[in-house]
């Protein structure tokens, strides 16, 4: 039982064994969260079928979960995480796809036109600079930026010891600011 009174994960995964229908309680708690993270990854069409696919996979191993462990969202960002890797190809479309967009500008008002202009020159540079990170590292910062697990979620998600988790994530913030960098032709910080 969680603190509230409400059951805990493991307890609603034990419990749908007998009772099926309780497996929504889980889908009514992490679904928004999942799908805002594989939104990210993937973009908004392959969003919903990752997170289905998740919960289906999660449905039909839900007797394998370790009920040690109280909360399931490590878990399903887990399932989530092998679920994205199928649809990898895509990801690496999409982010190919918006690095290499050609610039629209839209008649309007200048702060509008500014605006555009500013977000695309943006969101083009961070696709980039994602798109030079290992797929190991993109996952990693992707995780504890979009969907801010802890470094121990993520270290459980990735099934990565903790120091693991540090360092990787150091090292793809690093190349990161490096690319984004070179991209803008300005000097990046290196923030603490």
């Amino acid at each position: 039982m969680a603190s509230d009174g409400a059951l805990d994960d493991a307890a609603i995964l034990r419990a749908s064994g007998e009772n099926p229908e309780l497996f929504a309680v889980l889908y009514d708690r992490y679904a928004e969260q999942l799908f805002q993270y594989a939104q990210r990854r993937l973009g908004p069409d392959a969003a919903q079928d990752v997170v289905a696919e998740t919960f289906l996979a999660a449905f039909r191993h839900r007797a394998r979960y370790d009920s040690g462990r109280p909360l399931a969202r490590p878990w399903l960002f887990g399932i989530l995480i092998k679920e994205i890797a199928r649809h990898r190809r895509k990801e690496r479309a999409y982010l190919k796809a918006v690095a290499s967009a050609p610039r629209e500008v839209v008649d309007g008002p200048a702060e509008r036109v500014v605006d555009e202009v500013v977000a695309w020159a943006s969101r083009a540079g961070v696709a980039a600079a994602l798109l030079a990170l290992s797929a190991r590292e993109r996952e990693l910062l992707l995780l504890i930026a979009w969907s801010e697990l802890s470094y121990e979620e993520a270290a459980e998600v990735l099934g990565l010891p903790i120091g693991t988790v540090r360092s990787r994530l150091s090292r793809a913030r690093q190349k990161v600011r490096r690319q984004l960098a070179e991209g803008t032709g300005t000097n990046v910080r290196n923030e603490r």
